[in-house]
Protein backbone atom coordinates (compact mmCIF):
# COMPACT_ATOMS: atom_id res chain seq x y z
CA UNK A 1 0.00 0.00 0.00
CA UNK A 2 1.59 3.20 -1.13
CA UNK A 3 1.84 5.84 1.57
CA UNK A 4 0.90 9.59 0.13
CA UNK A 5 1.43 12.65 1.55
CA UNK A 6 -0.41 15.07 0.41
CA UNK A 7 0.71 18.90 0.43
CA UNK A 8 -1.63 21.89 0.28
CA UNK A 9 -2.70 25.96 0.62
CA UNK A 10 -6.59 26.26 0.53
CA UNK A 11 -9.44 24.50 0.47
CA UNK A 12 -7.89 21.09 -0.44
CA UNK A 13 -10.59 20.39 -3.58
CA UNK A 14 -8.06 18.48 -4.94
CA UNK A 15 -7.23 16.79 -1.87
CA UNK A 16 -11.01 15.54 -1.66
CA UNK A 17 -11.11 14.33 -4.97
CA UNK A 18 -8.01 12.00 -4.30
CA UNK A 19 -10.07 10.91 -1.56
CA UNK A 20 -13.16 10.46 -3.20
CA UNK A 21 -11.06 8.55 -5.65
CA UNK A 22 -9.28 6.25 -2.31
CA UNK A 23 -13.17 5.40 -1.45
CA UNK A 24 -14.40 4.77 -4.40
CA UNK A 25 -11.99 2.03 -5.64
CA UNK A 26 -10.58 4.39 -8.99
CA UNK A 27 -7.43 4.67 -6.53
CA UNK A 28 -6.20 1.19 -5.36
CA UNK A 29 -2.83 -0.23 -3.81
CA UNK A 30 -2.48 3.70 -2.27
CA UNK A 31 -4.18 5.97 0.77
CA UNK A 32 -3.57 9.52 2.26
CA UNK A 33 -1.82 9.11 5.40
CA UNK A 34 -0.57 12.70 5.81
CA UNK A 35 -2.17 15.88 5.07
CA UNK A 36 0.43 18.91 5.30
CA UNK A 37 -0.46 23.11 4.64
CA UNK A 38 1.25 25.93 5.07
CA UNK A 39 -1.43 27.57 6.47
CA UNK A 40 -3.15 26.90 9.34
CA UNK A 41 -6.66 28.20 8.51
CA UNK A 42 -6.60 25.73 5.33
CA UNK A 43 -9.95 23.74 4.97
CA UNK A 44 -7.56 21.07 3.38
CA UNK A 45 -6.68 20.55 7.32
CA UNK A 46 -10.48 20.04 8.00
CA UNK A 47 -10.92 17.60 5.41
CA UNK A 48 -8.36 15.13 6.13
CA UNK A 49 -9.42 15.11 10.27
CA UNK A 50 -13.10 14.51 9.17
CA UNK A 51 -11.58 11.49 6.78
CA UNK A 52 -9.39 10.70 10.09
CA UNK A 53 -6.12 11.83 8.35
CA UNK A 54 -3.13 13.27 10.40
CA UNK A 55 -3.34 16.89 9.48
CA UNK A 56 -0.33 19.51 10.71
CA UNK A 57 0.24 22.73 9.55
CA UNK A 58 3.88 23.56 8.90
CA UNK A 59 3.90 27.46 8.64
CA UNK A 60 7.21 29.14 7.22
CA UNK A 61 5.92 32.13 9.69
CA UNK A 62 7.06 29.88 12.70
CA UNK A 63 10.82 29.43 11.74
CA UNK A 64 13.22 31.68 12.09
CA UNK A 65 14.78 31.01 8.41
CA UNK A 66 13.46 29.55 5.16
CA UNK A 67 16.10 26.68 5.58
CA UNK A 68 14.47 26.01 9.45
CA UNK A 69 11.21 25.77 7.28
CA UNK A 70 12.87 23.68 5.14
CA UNK A 71 14.17 20.82 7.14
CA UNK A 72 11.24 20.81 9.52
CA UNK A 73 9.01 19.96 6.38
CA UNK A 74 11.93 17.55 5.30
CA UNK A 75 11.61 15.71 8.92
CA UNK A 76 7.77 15.61 9.05
CA UNK A 77 8.25 13.82 5.34
CA UNK A 78 10.64 11.03 5.89
CA UNK A 79 8.85 10.33 9.77
CA UNK A 80 5.66 9.99 8.07
CA UNK A 81 7.39 7.34 5.89
CA UNK A 82 5.84 8.97 2.72
CA UNK A 83 6.57 7.27 -0.31
CA UNK A 84 4.66 9.94 -2.59
CA UNK A 85 4.32 13.31 -2.13
CA UNK A 86 1.01 15.41 -4.13
CA UNK A 87 1.25 19.00 -4.33
CA UNK A 88 -2.75 19.49 -4.60
CA UNK A 89 -2.35 23.36 -4.52
CA UNK A 90 0.40 23.85 -2.46
CA UNK A 91 1.91 27.32 -2.76
CA UNK A 92 5.16 26.99 -1.72
CA UNK A 93 8.13 26.20 -3.38
CA UNK A 94 9.72 22.91 -3.14
CA UNK A 95 13.51 23.22 -2.42
CA UNK A 96 15.86 21.13 -3.84
CA UNK A 97 16.81 19.42 -0.35
CA UNK A 98 13.04 17.73 -0.65
CA UNK A 99 13.35 17.28 -4.25
CA UNK A 100 16.60 15.33 -3.90
CA UNK A 101 15.43 13.32 -0.96
CA UNK A 102 12.55 12.27 -2.99
CA UNK A 103 13.42 11.63 -6.92
CA UNK A 104 10.39 11.03 -8.55
CA UNK A 105 8.53 10.87 -5.91
CA UNK A 106 7.08 13.96 -6.02
CA UNK A 107 3.85 15.25 -8.39
CA UNK A 108 2.36 18.17 -8.90
CA UNK A 109 -0.95 19.84 -10.70
CA UNK A 110 -0.84 22.78 -12.55
CA UNK A 111 -4.13 24.30 -14.11
CA UNK A 112 -3.06 24.79 -17.99
CA UNK A 113 -1.07 22.59 -20.55
CA UNK A 114 2.09 22.59 -19.61
CA UNK A 115 4.74 24.44 -21.19
CA UNK A 116 1.95 26.79 -21.65
CA UNK A 117 1.15 29.16 -18.33
CA UNK A 118 3.48 27.78 -15.92
CA UNK A 119 6.50 29.21 -14.13
CA UNK A 120 7.45 31.95 -12.05
CA UNK A 121 4.20 33.37 -11.03
CA UNK A 122 2.03 30.94 -12.68
CA UNK A 123 -0.56 29.83 -10.36
CA UNK A 124 -4.10 30.07 -9.22
CA UNK A 125 -6.20 32.65 -10.95
CA UNK A 126 -2.81 34.37 -12.23
CA UNK A 127 -2.59 31.27 -15.00
CA UNK A 128 -6.36 31.33 -16.08
CA UNK A 129 -6.23 35.33 -16.83
CA UNK A 130 -2.88 34.82 -18.72
CA UNK A 131 -4.61 32.40 -20.68
CA UNK A 132 -7.85 34.47 -21.27
CA UNK A 133 -5.77 37.39 -22.18
CA UNK A 134 -3.77 35.68 -24.85
CA UNK A 135 -6.94 34.76 -26.21
CA UNK A 136 -6.39 30.57 -26.15
CA UNK A 137 -9.10 27.96 -27.41
CA UNK A 138 -8.36 25.37 -25.13
CA UNK A 139 -6.84 25.19 -21.80
CA UNK A 140 -6.42 22.40 -19.37
CA UNK A 141 -4.38 20.94 -16.32
CA UNK A 142 -1.30 18.81 -16.29
CA UNK A 143 -0.07 16.33 -13.69
CA UNK A 144 4.16 16.54 -14.37
CA UNK A 145 6.99 15.23 -11.68
CA UNK A 146 8.49 18.21 -9.32
CA UNK A 147 12.31 18.42 -10.17
CA UNK A 148 14.27 21.70 -9.35
CA UNK A 149 12.98 23.59 -11.57
CA UNK A 150 9.54 25.82 -11.57
CA UNK A 151 6.94 23.16 -13.61
CA UNK A 152 9.95 21.80 -15.64
CA UNK A 153 9.54 18.25 -14.42
CA UNK A 154 8.62 15.05 -16.48
CA UNK A 155 4.75 15.53 -17.86
CA UNK A 156 2.66 12.50 -16.09
CA UNK A 157 -0.85 13.10 -17.76
CA UNK A 158 -2.21 16.64 -19.68
CA UNK A 159 -6.28 17.02 -20.06
CA UNK A 160 -7.84 19.53 -22.16
CA UNK A 161 -10.55 21.87 -21.39
CA UNK A 162 -12.18 24.12 -23.86
CA UNK A 163 -12.61 27.59 -23.18
CA UNK A 164 -16.35 29.45 -23.46
CA UNK A 165 -16.52 32.67 -25.26
CA UNK A 166 -17.93 34.24 -21.82
CA UNK A 167 -15.58 32.57 -19.19
CA UNK A 168 -13.69 34.57 -16.52
CA UNK A 169 -10.96 33.92 -14.77
CA UNK A 170 -13.09 32.14 -11.95
CA UNK A 171 -14.97 30.44 -14.04
CA UNK A 172 -12.54 29.00 -16.03
CA UNK A 173 -10.62 27.92 -12.92
CA UNK A 174 -13.56 25.92 -11.79
CA UNK A 175 -13.86 24.21 -15.26
CA UNK A 176 -10.18 23.25 -15.30
CA UNK A 177 -11.14 21.56 -11.86
CA UNK A 178 -13.66 20.10 -12.37
CA UNK A 179 -13.09 18.60 -16.22
CA UNK A 180 -9.16 17.75 -15.48
CA UNK A 181 -7.58 18.68 -12.14
CA UNK A 182 -10.23 16.59 -10.41
CA UNK A 183 -10.12 13.46 -12.82
CA UNK A 184 -6.17 13.59 -14.13
CA UNK A 185 -4.75 13.91 -10.57
CA UNK A 186 -6.18 10.66 -8.81
CA UNK A 187 -5.50 8.57 -11.94
CA UNK A 188 -2.10 9.18 -11.65
CA UNK A 189 -1.63 8.37 -8.09
CA UNK A 190 -3.54 5.39 -9.15
CA UNK A 191 -0.89 4.79 -12.02
CA UNK A 192 2.04 5.36 -9.57
CA UNK A 193 0.77 3.20 -7.07
CA UNK A 194 -0.09 0.23 -9.24
CA UNK A 195 3.35 0.68 -10.92
CA UNK A 196 2.63 1.31 -14.50
CA UNK A 197 5.12 5.23 -14.19
CA UNK A 198 8.31 4.94 -15.06
CA UNK A 199 10.53 7.70 -15.84
CA UNK A 200 13.78 7.86 -18.09
CA UNK A 201 15.64 10.36 -20.21
CA UNK A 202 13.01 13.16 -18.15
CA UNK A 203 10.46 11.24 -20.48
CA UNK A 204 7.34 9.55 -18.89
CA UNK A 205 6.16 6.07 -20.33
CA UNK A 206 2.92 4.25 -18.74
CA UNK A 207 2.22 0.90 -19.03
CA UNK A 208 -1.42 -0.94 -19.15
Amino acid sequence: MLKAAVLVSGGGTNLQAILDAVDSGKITNAEVSLVISNNPNAYALKRAENHGIEAVCISPKKFESREKFHEALLKKLQESGAELIVLAGYLVAIPPMIVEAFPNKIINIHPSLIPSFCGAGYYGLHVHEAALKRGVKVTGATVHFVDTGTDTGPIILQKAVKIEPDDTPQSLQRSVMEKAEWKILPKAINLIANGKVSVEDHIVTISD
